[in-house]
């Protein structure tokens, strides 16, 4: 009998808090190194959703987001995404690049290399959680950027990477910085198979 997300979110919370909470650890002390001084992270929600849940996540399917989309491969296969406001994308740039926040003007290349090189940071932490949870060798791609609406930034991993699952791991992370907050929302969409085997490593199957 397959269990829906709910009773997995359930059964299966603190294996999925412990997840966030690795994932943060880790997160903290490399994006600390990067921009050579302290941020602090919090991860208010982990659990699995469906992937029709997702724009209403982002806050609605017609919100402008910035998505960070990196390929999964290895023991787990699928595809990663982190999506952001367009607000919070340009206070994540302002807190990498050291500028004044100066409305919400195109990102130029520099800024679009940081934001890349920050989800992969945030995936790279997150993978490695997994891993020591689960006992799985992931490796991650490089990182693509997407500007679009929320309820269309799902086609792109379809385009890019090719077969998806219809379910995905969220976390929802939080960033602080002196009086900067910024969400950044993770999703990881393993293929059907990977799921069936993440949720087995995990216990659930």
């Amino acid at each position: 009998m397959s269990l829906s997300n709910n009773e997995i979110n359930e059964m299966y919370l603190d294996v999925l808090k412990e997840l966030g909470n690795i994932g943060t650890g880790n997160a903290v002390s490399a994006l600390a190194m990067m921009i050579g001084r302290k941020i602090n992270m919090k991860v208010p929600v982990v659990k699995m959703v469906k992937l029709q849940e997702v724009p209403e996540i982002l806050g609605g399917a017609e919100i402008p987001v910035v998505g960070i989309l990196l390929n999964v491969e290895g023991d787990i296969e699928g595809f990663i995404m982190f999506v952001m406001s367009q607000a919070s994308a340009h206070l994540l740039v302002n807190m990498l690049v050291g500028t004044t926040l100066n409305g919400y003007s195109e990102f130029t290349d520099i800024e679009k290399s940081a934001l890349m090189e920050i989800g992969n940071i945030l995936a790279g932490a997150y993978l490695t959680a997994l891993s020591s949870l689960t006992g799985f060798k992931m490796i991650q791609s490089v990182p693509q950027l997407a500007e679009d609406m929320a309820g269309a930034i799902l086609s792109f991993p379809a385009i890019q990477f090719g077969e998806t699952g219809d379910t995905a791991l969220y976390i929802e992370t939080e960033i602080f910085e002196e009086s900067s907050r910024i969400v950044a929302d993770f999703f990881l969409i393993p293929t059907i198979e990977s799921y069936q085997k993440m949720l087995k490593a995990l216990g659930v199957a």
